[in-house]
């Protein structure tokens, strides 16, 4: 996260009221939790077994939700110089997946870092009251080998040793 463009429309969205959360692996050049500035921003990043990100982005204005998936980091050599994917998201089934998946991450208090004001990361504890650990990427992880076993046990062929009739 560092095109100033779209750093400048992440606070003019706070100011106005609106809650922004950004789950960023690498560079974030915004400053979360400003007053004045930033307060209505929220920045994590995960740092676990698996480096992938998914670029999904969520809008919730009213009613009128509007989910997408983009191919890009938002960075001015990927937002200027390159043509990159920003794709809107309609099939209710891969919207809720999608959905789970930000839930999933944003509920992470295992292997998050959370950005301060002054754009430090502090590692996240989990809750001191009696709250289990949670590991987005182990749930998801999970969630996955589950899918794909029960992929392959529906695939499988069964063969039936067949006899034949006995004349009368």
């Amino acid at each position: 996260m560092v095109d100033t463009q779209v750093i400048d429309a992440l606070y003019r969205a706070s100011q106005a009221g609106v809650r922004v959360r950004l789950n960023i692996r690498g560079v974030c050049c915004l400053k979360p939790g400003v007053k004045g500035l930033s307060e209505n921003i929220e920045v994590i990043s995960i740092v676990d077994r698996f480096l992938e990100h998914a670029r999904i982005v969520y809008f919730r204005h009213g009613g009128d939700d509007e989910l997408f998936i983009s191919s890009a980091d938002w960075m001015p050599r990927n937002l200027d110089r390159r043509v990159e994917l920003f794709v809107p998201v309609i099939d209710p089934a891969a919207r809720e997946r999608l959905l789970h998946v930000l839930r999933t991450y944003f509920k992470d208090n295992t292997n998050v870092w959370r950005m301060s004001p002054i754009g430090l990361y502090d590692r996240a504890q989990p809750d001191k009251k009696g709250k289990a650990a949670f590991q987005s990427q182990r749930v998801l992880y999970n969630e996955a080998v589950e899918v794909t076993r029960k992929a392959k046990q529906s695939r499988r062929a069964t063969f039936e040793t067949h006899e034949p009739k006995q004349p009368d």
